[in-house]
């Protein structure tokens, strides 16, 4: 089986390649790399470094079983600065990569955000995610794309960013930790996340084309909460305190259960466990 993943050394992207490579697959990855990287790259795969807002056909790499479509500008912060970017990336290339999979009757995966939950207008990033899944309903409505949506609930894991604009909380809290610098928390520190493992994620991913499970949208959560007061003294360290970012859900908590009635799919990784072991392979 051939498989294109786009944003394929990215956080998510690397994962999951590297969960397909264990199945088997002939695996391409496009990427810009302008949150990727080739300290990424997997052995016996072929990445090719091009922006998703430039192509509008990919066979000259091949012809794909299904698409991986990860490639986006991930983070709500940011997209308050660069709102065209985020707009162009997330919802311009998930267009031309529907026509592409629709003209070639080739399933396509389409990474969503939970942020969806809290409104569209909550923020440049979100909206644009929404239009992305709007585009693949339009797609799979009016010309036959067979699709997939899967909202991912606050990633973590392997490969996920620890610097830059685009890193996650998780991430940052690591570099922190790391430099024995205090973990930064934004207002009061009582939004609560869903935090899931990225390998969570990944299983769920290779499921939904080992079934064929297409023409649903997955809500793939760990199914428990924790404020983010929480989550930073798991490190027993020290905390610092910030205003509040703007953009951002009082709460995020997955409790759709469509994964685990189509694919059989339970995320299992706890927060605490992932934690505990970081802390101890840094002692």
């Amino acid at each position: 089986m051939k498989v294109l993943v786009t944003g394929g050394a990215g956080f998510i992207g690397t994962n999951l390649i590297k969960g397909l490579v264990n199945e088997g697959y002939n695996i391409i990855s496009i990427d810009n790399y302008s949150t990727g990287y080739k300290t990424n790259h997997v052995d016996g795969v072929k990445y090719i470094e091009f922006d998703i807002r430039n192509i509008k056909d990919y066979s000259a790499w091949g012809e794909f079983d299904v698409v991986y479509h990860l490639a986006a500008l991930a983070r709500i912060q940011p997209s308050f600065k660069t709102p065209i970017e985020t707009f162009e990336i997330n919802t311009n290339g998930t267009l031309l990569i529907a026509e592409y999979c629709a003209k070639n009757n080739i399933p396509l995966f389409y990474a969503g955000s939970s942020s969806h939950h809290s409104g569209k207008f909550k923020n440049p990033y979100t909206f644009s995610k929404d239009i992305g899944e709007e585009i693949i309903h339009l797609y799979q409505q009016h010309y036959g794309l067979k699709a997939s949506i899967a909202r991912f609930y606050n990633v973590y894991g392997p490969h996920h960013l620890k610097e830059g604009a685009y890193c996650t909380v998780i991430g940052k809290w690591e570099t922190a930790y790391e430099n024995k610098k205090p973990l930064t928390v934004y207002g009061s520190g009582e939004k609560r996340r869903d935090f899931t493992h990225v390998n969570d994620i990944i299983n769920a991913l290779i499921l939904i084309n080992k079934k064929q499970a297409w023409g649903h949208i997955f809500e793939l959560g760990r199914g428990k909460n924790y404020s983010i007061n929480e989550v930073a003294d798991m490190y027993s360290t020290d905390i610092t305190y910030e205003a509040d970012k703007p953009g951002e859900a009082q709460i995020t908590l997955c409790t759709d259960t469509l994964a685990k009635e189509i694919l059989g799919w339970e995320a299992k990784i706890n927060i605490e466990d992932y934690i505990s072991n970081y802390i101890y392979t840094k002692q």
